[in-house]
């Protein structure tokens, strides 16, 4: 009867967990105390859970800053996540700039988003990595250890099997993979510097990155180097190489802005369209790491998209 009468309200047709608290169990907010007892699943899904219904407390919807102790009985519809149907091959187009047995080197167009999340579910690169290299779905996340944003052009590592990935992470970590990107940025950077701000997301804009007062910042460091400078609509402009040690959210694009010269295109962060500038002007251009099958470094460089392209020849260049 419980369960035909929830699944009026909206509840998953599967038959609900039912758990009890143990004895031993203290006291707590219904979400932690879920936590516990069902740990594959996120806190955060859990409390999404509550939120919509789907757990009841001794037969009453809860609520997630509720307090349950021992002997409470905790009645858990499952929901399938949202990604649950992302990771499916489609036939999406990108570039392989070279591979072999354990890696993949991909150009990522821009407008590509790298890895299916909210609002992107379908589409992504990994969707188009499954459907090209079938094996990569016994890979954790496609083989993918790193991403480029949405609208940034350039060069990522995909491993293909799980000592390779875990190999090229152990890299990352380290920093000795080698990302150096090629930027177009408003005004006049001195001719080169080092960016070390954390990183975090910002409190009042969420879709957005800070390095002022941001909330859960992580350390960030970015180095940079004025290539030439130009002017064009009348403004200063300059190109300029970026390479990063760490590899936050925006972190070239944050950082850029935190120092006065947001990339051109940037309208999150600040960023005039000028020359025609129809995206934030940052292209991952050479990307080198050690090869984990063992073999010599390995290095790529990725040619300047046609969009960055057009927009430097429309910059008189002065140096």
């Amino acid at each position: 009867m419980l369960h035909t009468a929830d699944s009026a309200q909206g509840f998953s047709d599967d038959e609900p967990q039912v758990l009890t608290v143990p004895p031993q169990a203290r006291a707590d907010r219904l979400d932690k105390v879920l936590a516990a007892l069902l740990p594959e699943h996120s806190r955060s899904r859990l409390q999404g859970w509550i939120e919509a219904g789907h757990v009841l407390v001794d037969g009453r919807p809860g609520k997630v800053r509720q307090a349950v102790g021992p002997g409470a009985v905790l009645t858990v519809f499952e929901q399938p996540a949202p990604e649950a149907g992302a990771f499916v091959p489609e036939p999406v187009p990108f570039e392989v700039l070279g591979e072999s047995p354990d890696w993949i080197v991909v150009d990522k167009p821009a407008g590509l988003v790298t890895h299916p999340g909210a609002g992107n579910w379908r589409g992504t690169l990994l969707n188009g990595l499954l459907y090209r290299y079938p094996e990569l779905a016994q890979v954790a996340r496609a083989g993918i250890v790193h991403r480029l944003d949405k609208e940034t052009s350039g060069l990522l590592v995909v491993a293909r099997n799980e000592k390779a990935q875990t190999h090229l992470v152990r890299q990352l970590q380290a920093r000795t993979v080698s990302r150096r990107y090629l930027a177009l940025a408003q005004g006049r950077p001195p001719e080169a510097g080092t960016v070390d701000r954390p990183v975090g997301r910002d409190a009042r804009i969420p879709v957005r990155m800070s390095v002022d007062r941001p909330l859960a910042p992580k350390p960030a460091v970015t180095h940079y180097a004025c290539l030439r400078r130009g002017v064009v609509q009348g403004q200063p402009v300059a190109e300029v190489e970026c390479r990063l040690e760490t590899g936050r959210t925006h972190q070239i694009r944050v950082h850029m802005a935190g120092i006065g010269h947001p990339l051109l295109g940037d309208e999150l962060y600040g960023g005039k369209a000028l020359g025609g500038a129809g995206r934030q002007m940052l292209h991952a251009r050479r990307l080198a790491f050690e090869d984990p099958g063992g073999g010599p470094p390995v290095s790529f460089e990725a040619p300047v998209p046609d969009d960055i392209r057009q927009v430097m020849e429309q910059i008189a260049w002065q140096s």
